[in-house]
């Protein structure tokens, strides 16, 4: 079967128009084990597959991407980096989005080998690309490019590639496009400053994990809400911990809480900045995070009587994040009366609200 693949792949590379072939490559392909595929690497001659991508031809374009999809795999990453190199560019050019995200899946593949992924780093022209495709609408396409650009920071050659040079501007202008793809570059640099502390300096250096914390604490509720969780992903790293208390960002989310009550529009934000402080409890010590900001413990027991489901799920979530452990455990004791109070009130709110007579409602149910 991998003899006739290789026949069919000739003939596509002499024809003008090989819609037939290309079908008939497609379907043999399907039967073919990559193990074969394997054996067969060197004979596979793949430009011409990539030069009919060029052509404006819808099911052209998506055979030749099913099947580059199958052949690519049998070719090392290595391989792929050194001798497809000018058809990856242009891959990440192409206005048909499944061709972008093919190109990708083979940046990914080249990322995560060591020996593959020098030749990344050295082509600037890519890896500016791979920047740009972060501004696309193809939410895929975007998430794709995050990820090949978190993995290539994971080497210090990769910090630098991306922080160290013109790059940087570009991943700025990227960010101009609209509020989305401005929260796209944020999540990619949160990845990169969860890694590690030398990471994070990179990302803090460039300006833009300021700008984040900026926006965080900024006047939009609706910002603040979209923010709030990639601070908190941030913060489940010991290191995006230490920054944050340094930068005094943990004290001005408490203080927002504390706000919060002459805010009519806290309830966008306010389930986030809660559950920020219940992660932070839950990772470091509850005990201190609740004895340092009591606005928090108060704030989830206010949220339990609410009468917005958002809010209780939250509060209730919390309560059972900080139950958890001992120490947590130890912390809602010492609250107890508080507790007991809300809670009645919370219960007695909740059974009112099954029905106008709840006590028959449950006399039917248990005869």
């Amino acid at each position: 079967m991998a003899a006739q693949a290789l026949t069919l792949l000739r003939e596509v590379s002499r024809l003008e128009a090989p819609l037939e072939e290309l079908r008939a490559l497609q379907s043999v392909l399907q039967s073919v084990p990559l193990s074969e595929l394997r054996e067969q690497a060197a004979e596979l001659r793949l430009g011409p597959l990539f030069s009919l991508l060029n052509e404006n031809h819808r099911e052209q374009t998506t055979l030749c991407v099913s099947i580059l999809e199958r052949l690519l795999q049998a070719l090392e990453p290595v391989h792929v980096a050194r001798n497809l190199r000018s058809d990856l560019q242009r891959g990440l050019t192409h206005p048909n989005d499944s061709v972008k995200i093919l190109t990708l899946s083979q940046v990914g593949r080249i990322v995560e080998n060591s020996d593959a992924v020098t030749e990344i780093l050295n082509n600037t022209e890519l890896l500016k690309q791979i920047v740009y495709c972060i501004g696309g609408e193809n939410l895929s396409v975007a998430k794709a490019a995050i990820k090949s650009l978190s993995r290539i920071s994971l080497t210090q050659a990769g910090l630098e590639a991306l922080f160290e040079s013109n790059l940087l501007d570009d991943l700025k202008n990227v960010m101009k496009t609209n509020d989305i793809v401005r929260y796209r570059v944020y999540e990619l640099i949160v990845e990169i400053s969860s890694v590690s502390p030398e990471s994070l300096n990179y990302c803090t250096t460039s300006g833009l994990v300021t700008q984040l914390l900026k926006e965080l604490t900024g006047e939009d509720v609706l910002v603040r809400a979209t923010c709030i969780e990639m601070v908190t992903s941030l913060a489940c790293t010991h290191h995006g911990r230490q920054y944050l208390a340094q930068e005094g960002v943990i004290d001005q989310i408490s203080n927002i809480i504390v706000g919060a009550d002459s805010d009519p529009f806290s309830s966008f934000y306010l389930p986030g900045f809660v559950k920020f402080f219940g992660n932070l409890a839950i990772m470091d010590s509850p005990q201190q995070v609740c004895e340092r900001y009591p606005v928090f413990v108060e704030k989830v027991f206010e949220m339990m009587e609410s009468q917005d489901p958002t809010m209780i799920g939250v509060a209730v979530d919390t309560i059972g994040i900080l139950g958890s452990n001992v120490e947590g455990k130890q912390v809602l004791q010492k609250t107890a009366e508080q507790q007991t109070d809300d809670l009645l009130r919370m219960a007695e709110s909740w059974f009112s609200s099954l029905s106008r007579d709840p006590l028959e409602l449950f006399r039917g149910i248990s005869t």
